[in-house]
């Protein structure tokens, strides 16, 4: 697929590329991102910046496999990054991070909200988890401020630089934002002789 730009009223959504790779590397210098985000190595370095902005995402938009948007202001600022990754048929996963600096505003819940809209219609998606590990609360916060039911918890789901966690797991459905769904959903009931929570 080619790249998309999207837009908020506050927001520009849109690929990445060589030009971004300095302030890529600079928001992954931040000690909490390097700490929450498993696949982010440690120290990081200009050329995992530049492996990034130059290959991983452009490929990912390439084969359909994973559509990534830096979320800029309109002066051209970096303010985080978010990918969507097709995980099945019909389901997707969402990951975010947003800088330092621009923490705390609303930006990335804006830009959750927006992509999934877009994923929901533009790629037929039917279901977007998110995955975060136990204790990033600030994920959290922004996966509920967009939407997602917190559906539990899963043991020992993630390897965070090769110790194995537990992460928190929700999910955000097209009709969560109003929208239908590409092929219907039927909810399960309780069994009758379930316990009453």
């Amino acid at each position: 697929m080619e790249p998309v730009t999207l837009t908020t009223g506050r927001l520009v959504l849109r690929t990445v590329g060589p030009d971004d790779t300095d302030a890529v590397h600079a928001a992954a210098q931040d000690p909490e991102m390097q700490r929450w985000l498993s696949q982010f190595p440690s120290p990081y370095l200009h050329e995992h910046a530049r492996a990034f902005t130059e290959q991983f995402a452009p490929d990912g938009w390439a084969n359909d496999s994973m559509f990534t948007f830096g979320v800029f202001l309109p002066s051209g600022e970096l303010v985080g990054m978010l990918g969507i990754t097709m995980r099945s048929l019909g389901v997707a996963e969402i990951g975010f991070w947003a800088t330092k600096e621009h923490r705390g505003n609303g930006y990335i819940t804006e830009a959750t909200t927006t992509t999934a809209r877009w994923a929901f219609t533009a790629l037929s998606i039917d279901r977007i988890e998110w995955r975060a590990e136990v204790g990033n609360t600030p994920s959290r916060a922004v996966a509920e401020h967009a939407g997602f039911t917190l559906e539990g918890t899963l043991r020992s789901a993630v390897n965070n630089k090769g110790v194995r966690r537990d992460c928190w797991v929700g999910s955000l459905l097209p009709s969560d934002l109003g929208l239908p769904s590409t092929a219907p959903y039927l909810p399960a009931r309780p069994h009758p002789s379930a316990p009453t929570p």
